[in-house]
């Protein structure tokens, strides 16, 4: 496995590994240690989550190309262009 496709996998995993109840626990330590005010820990969980989020999504488009440009080198077909293979086949077996 290339280390690029290794470290694009990790990051997506790193992402979603992010549960609400983890941010709030850190948001809580935070809260302890005098870091973050009680009032803008509800705010910290919500933009952990969002940011959380928006690693997942990226990690998933990065991992959806990688796997298109593999598909590619492989010179395997697309799931799109297997469809429209078979739907010349049906159009020609009708004729």
């Amino acid at each position: 496995m290339s280390d690029l496709i290794r470290k694009t996998i990790l990051a997506g995993l790193g992402a979603l590994a992010l549960t609400r109840e983890k941010a709030e626990k850190l948001a809580k330590d935070l809260v302890k240690r005098g870091e973050l005010t009680k009032t803008e820990e509800a705010k910290f969980v919500k933009d952990l989550m969002k940011k959380a989020e928006k690693s997942r999504v990226e990690a998933e488009k990065r991992i959806e190309k990688i796997v298109e440009k593999t598909l590619i080198k492989l010179n395997i077909p697309t799931r799109k262009e297997l469809d429209a293979l078979k739907a010349k086949i049906d159009k020609l077996s009708k004729k």
